[in-house]
């Protein structure tokens, strides 16, 4: 087997399914990092899975 790079995709989508912002990180990034970057001019409700919990979202 060779080597392997882990990453994440990070993606805010609308109601209709239009992509708003997509953040690429490496797999050692702590979730809520790149989320606090993407959310600075957007409205309205954010949902996330467990990874994203924090009180300042």
């Amino acid at each position: 087997m060779g080597w392997f790079y882990d990453f994440k995709l990070h993606l805010i989508i609308n109601d209709q399914g239009g992509i708003i912002s997509v953040k690429v990180t490496t797999d050692n990034v702590d979730d809520k990092k790149p989320v606090l970057e993407m959310v600075d001019e957007i409205l309205g409700f954010l949902y996330g899975d467990k990874g994203y919990i924090s009180g300042s979202l």
